[in-house]
């Protein structure tokens, strides 16, 4: 078991692309266990590699009694309606926000063993994943709203950061267990 450190927004690699992994290994597989224990200790419902300072496009994921990995995750599928739905992030504690995400996707990637996968997600797990997803491609959840909205959130955020409390990161501080679990 091990809790890696989750990057905050102002990470670099939050806003960069991440690679894909092709066929996984081993080491790959102990990342997947490692992103479970993080996500799982944060708590929260949702972690991708970059939060963990990994550039690799692998996210987890834990929405009530359902769980898993997605490597190499693609939506190939999306609906058209949108619906407005409360997200926070790991990567930016404090911050809580209603942002526009398609109520139903499609899916398809690779499980930690490399065997095919290809998911339906509706409603809340659908934005679970577009949210993962989103860090895969280097978007924040911020960059999903209004200009004025966005502004704010980037204020409120500095305000965070220069408090004189700061910005805790939720990793390895188990005594510290977020009021609602981001995604």
């Amino acid at each position: 078991m091990a809790i890696l450190p989750i990057k905050i927004m102002g990470t670099p690699i939050l806003r960069e692309p991440a690679q894909e992994v092709g066929e996984p290994t081993h080491g790959h597989r102990k990342l997947i266990s490692d992103l479970f224990d993080t996500m799982r200790d944060a708590p929260g419902l949702g972690l991708a590699a970059p939060q963990v300072g990994v550039g690799l496009r692998i996210f987890v994921w834990e929405v009530e009694e359902a769980h898993g990995a997605v490597v190499d995750p693609v939506i190939v599928e999306r609906s058209d309606v949108t619906v407005d739905g409360e997200e926070g992030c790991l990567s930016i504690p404090g911050l809580l926000y209603e942002v526009p995400r398609s109520d139903r996707i499609v899916v398809e990637g690779k499980d930690e063993n490399g065997r095919p996968l290809r998911i339906d997600a509706s409603d809340f797990l659908a934005r679970v994943f577009q949210h993962e997803i989103d860090h895969l491609d280097g978007v924040l959840f911020i960059d999903r709203l209004s200009p004025d909205l966005r502004e704010e959130a980037i204020t409120r955020w500095r305000d965070l950061l220069l408090s004189p409390e700061g910005v805790t990161p939720y990793s390895g501080r188990t005594s510290e267990v977020a009021p609602e679990a981001p995604i």
